[in-house]
């Protein structure tokens, strides 16, 4: 840190421009931005008046700068190797969702985490919007009662994105259930804990671009008897959204990233539901990402647990890659949570 600041670096301009405003909204020093593209450099350093001496198109050419945290915002594919290069050079490291894309990458992220000092982060943004924080307070305060059934959607039509079957969003390993759902997988296994059975149906009639199934539907068996249902679609013909639902028996919650408010169901004194529904009002901040930078940079500041490691990100990133083997063979799956 200088002068008791945290230093942040940037790999990755395109969806890493929100980290690097995230960062200088905090009063975080930008120490370096590094990406492929030269024009990106350009764009975004003029912007933020970072220095060309601190502009990289080669991620380890920031392995022996003075940063605190290095935020890695690139292709899934790319996501383990250079997390892993940056915690060898012990640099912490936030990096974007997914984890990973196969099982054995996740294996060696959580042993890479074990083995470096350095801290170690993955972005999982639900955690940090303020309908879920709301959501997971009522939870957590009783609100609900017992949690009985959960529900979650990511819809997002990536016809827009997804422009041909080169782009690093059609690869099949970066089914649309890691690449986006993990979102409302992860959101789900937050909420409820681990899934422990998973049956899934897919479906491909919306996105010719991809090899994957663009819709799926799992039903989930989480502890203590609660069910849950999820939805992805990434081809769907509607406006982004992460509808959730969570019943309890003493009330029921309705919430979106979206939306400035979240519905909220009550009983009366006799257990019936009252006539009508609270609005409770939240910050609208779909993907808080300043918030979660700020968790990460005290988390290293005092030592603090990160509730989002490689372990407990690979937990989301298993139950993705059983949803699709059910979605794929037919049969439900128990995912296996041991990566050691």
């Amino acid at each position: 840190m200088r002068n008791g600041n945290i230093v942040v670096g940037i790999v990755g301009l395109k969806f890493g421009v929100y980290h690097l405003q995230a960062a200088l909204m905090n009063g975080y020093e930008i120490g370096a931005i590094c990406d492929l593209r030269p024009e990106r450099l350009e764009e975004w350093g003029n912007e933020y008046n970072i220095p060309e001496n601190r502009r990289f198109t080669d991620y380890r050419d920031l392995f022996h700068l003075d940063l605190d945290i290095v935020c890695v915002v690139i292709p899934d594919q790319l996501h383990v190797p250079v997390s892993i290069d940056f915690l060898k050079a012990g640099i912490n490291v936030l990096c974007e969702k997914p984890l990973a894309l196969h099982r054995e990458e996740l294996v060696r992220m959580c042993k890479a985490e074990k083995e470096s000092k350095a801290r170690f982060m993955v972005g999982h943004v639900c955690r940090f919007a303020p309908a879920f924080v709301k959501a997971k307070e009522m939870i957590d305060d009783g609100t609900l009662g017992e949690i009985y059934f959960v529900e979650s959607e990511y819809a997002h039509d990536y016809m827009r994105i997804v422009t041909g079957d080169r782009s690093w969003r059609a690869d099949p390993a970066r089914h649309g259930v890691i690449g986006g759902g993990c979102h409302a997988v992860d959101l789900l296994r937050w909420l409820a804990g681990d899934p422990i059975e998973i049956t899934a149906y897919g479906t491909h009639k919306l996105l010719p671009t991809v090899p994957y199934n663009d819709a799926t539907v799992a039903i989930m068996k989480f502890p203590n008897n609660v069910i849950g249902k999820l939805f992805v679609s990434t081809g769907c013909k509607r406006g982004y959204t992460m509808r959730t639902l969570i019943y309890g028996t003493k009330g029921t919650v309705i919430c979106d990233n979206y939306l400035d408010y979240v519905t909220l169901y009550t009983v009366d004194e006799n257990g019936v539901t009252k006539g009508r529904a609270e609005k409770v009002p939240v910050e609208v901040n779909a993907h808080n990402v300043r918030s979660e930078l700020a968790y990460f940079a005290d988390a290293i500041r005092n030592n603090k647990p990160i509730m989002t490691s490689a372990e407990e990100s690979a937990k989301s990133t298993q139950a993705c890659l059983s949803i699709i083997e059910s979605s794929v063979i037919g049969k439900t799956v128990y995912p296996n949570y041991n990566f050691d």
